[in-house]
């Protein structure tokens, strides 16, 4: 079996991932259609005080799927009329009708993601040192300055401000900044 990328609806991931599962083992498809796979990375939010965790799709819009194709490279047409009946489906990645099969190297790095174990989730924190920003929430809303340092576990980005004519520094929580 090879893997192949086919395209869904936005935000419709999930669901079609879980229905292709069902029906193939509904339809005792599992000789064809190995696994289905739509790989997430775990990411901290940080608000105030509370903490969240969220899923964060790495490959938005695409769905991984290890199938047997024919011997003429193309989806088994049991298979095919299958996929087409789940709503938000669209095609497989390829050319000219024909699905192209993935990398090895391009299956293992997602194979990676995939099996990845379950780990305590990150801070997504899109700022660096010496960026530009401007303060958009809290006490010292609308003003600008620029990223000195970064606090990754707790959310905290120390940003220097100028008030009053002086340098001075703030430890802002991430969401409260914007980059100018």
């Amino acid at each position: 079996m090879k893997w192949y990328v086919l395209r869904v609806a936005s935000n419709k991931e999930m669901h079609v991932k879980d229905v292709l599962s069902q029906k193939v083992q509904m339809l005792g498809m599992t000789d064809i259609i190995g696994r289905i796979e739509v790989p997430v990375e775990r990411v901290k939010r940080i608000r105030g005080s509370k903490q969240t965790v969220h899923k964060r799709k790495l490959y938005p819009g695409y769905v991984f799927m290890e199938m047997e194709s024919t011997e003429d490279g193309r989806v088994p047409e049991k298979v095919w009329f299958m996929i087409k009946e789940v709503p938000g489906v669209g095609d497989f990645v390829g050319t000219e009708g024909l699905p192209t099969a993935m990398r090895d190297t391009d299956v293992a790095k997602m194979l990676l993601e995939v099996d990845k174990p379950e780990e305590a989730p990150s801070i997504k924190v899109e700022f660096k040192k010496g960026d530009l920003i401007k303060v958009r929430e809290g006490a010292f809303e609308s003003f600008e300055g620029t990223v000195e340092s970064i606090d990754q576990d707790r959310g905290i980005v120390k940003v220097i401000v100028e008030i009053f004519g002086r340098s001075t520094p703030l430890d802002i929580e991430y969401w409260q900044i914007e980059k100018l």
